[in-house]
């Protein structure tokens, strides 16, 4: 388990790596892209039983993120939090839950989907509350659980 007193970038480096290299090549490039589109945005970091999430706020509070980064063994996605409210009209959203929906990504070609693209901007502008106009947001690590389902199939 990373030490607290390591860098936000050091322990995000450490639980990237606990991942096979195609998944942890993808949550690295989907990071790079996301960042990039949103580069004020405050990435709030998760290491938790089933998932490995960066979540991207305008805040530091975790209720205003709008999308995040969910991986695990199995995968990696995008989580829209308010996605059940988005239009998807390519269908393209997964889950059937009453808040949130989710895409796989197959590759990080995918973000740069113009239906993908659409998403992300449909669900920044039906936030609340909206990205800095200037800046850049912060790294925040929120919790690491001691205990997780394995990273990698074996």
């Amino acid at each position: 388990m990373p030490k607290q007193t390591e860098s936000p970038a050091k322990q995000i480096t450490g639980f990237i790596a606990k991942f096979d290299a195609a998944n942890g090549k993808l949550i690295r490039a989907a990071r790079t892209a996301i960042r990039k589109r949103y580069p004020t945005a405050t990435e709030i970091v998760y290491d938790n039983y089933n998932f490995f999430v960066i979540g991207y706020s305008p805040t530091a509070r975790p209720s205003d993120a709008i999308f995040s980064i969910a991986a695990a063994a199995n995968g990696v996605g995008i989580a829209f939090m308010h996605g059940a409210t988005l239009k998807d009209p390519d269908g393209i959203l997964q889950g059937s839950g009453v808040q949130n929906r989710f895409l796989r990504l197959k590759n990080a070609a995918t973000l740069s989907e113009p239906a993908v693209v659409a998403l992300f901007n449909a669900a920044v502008t039906q936030s609340k509350v909206q990205f800095p106009e200037s800046g850049r947001g912060a790294t925040i690590v929120k919790s690491i659980s001691g205990k997780q389902r394995p990273r990698r199939y074996k």
